[in-house]
């Protein structure tokens, strides 16, 4: 007798098992409200960001608008319908613990970045505003170099973190009439 090129019962129940675990995940998500991250919309259809062209920092928050926002960056002040103003932006460095010899252990970087979102005639979408960012990293003697590198790298992801929030706060923006 030939074996039967029929499924088996058992084969048949796992397969409708694991396509009934897949629909239920997926409904999970959908139900979740999870949703892919698309375009964010800001108040304002122009925007000036008042640093230089040479600005990591500036060609960053250019970049983040162009590519995630319906908003167009412009480059005369007097053209945008808002303009971002930088106050601040700083990194600062200091000793959080040092071992019992004397020796640093730890630091504490911190990233500042300060501003302010206006309409160029004086009235505030977003009034002056500090974001405050610090991380920990550990240090060691033997390791100067790459602790080095490190501290850099968190300073860029903090930098990151940072835009991220800029955009946020002003997708926040209830309307379009300054405040």
């Amino acid at each position: 007798m030939k074996p039967s090129s029929l499924p088996s019962s058992a084969d048949m129940r796992r397969r409708l098992l694991l396509q009934a675990a897949a629909g239920g995940g997926l409904a999970l998500l959908a139900g979740c409200g999870f949703a892919l991250r698309g375009t964010a919309d800001l108040p304002f259809s122009t925007l000036y960001i008042g640093a230089a062209d040479t600005s990591e920092l500036g060609a960053q928050l250019r970049r983040y608008v162009r590519n995630t926002t319906n908003t167009q960056v412009v480059e005369d002040p007097k053209a945008a319908q808002a303009q971002l103003q930088i106050l601040q932006e700083s990194r600062e460095r200091s000793i959080l613990s040092l071992d019992a010899s004397g020796r640093v252990r730890e630091f504490e970087l911190r990233y500042l970045f300060a501003f302010r979102v206006h309409d160029g005639k004086g009235q505030d979408y977003i009034p002056p505003t500090t974001i405050a960012l610090k991380r920990d990293l550990t240090f060691s003697d033997a390791n100067t170099l790459a602790k080095d590198s490190e501290a850099n790298l968190l300073y860029r992801d903090m930098q990151n973190e940072a835009v991220q929030q800029v955009l946020r706060r002003m997708a926040a923006v209830e309307s379009k009439q300054p405040s």
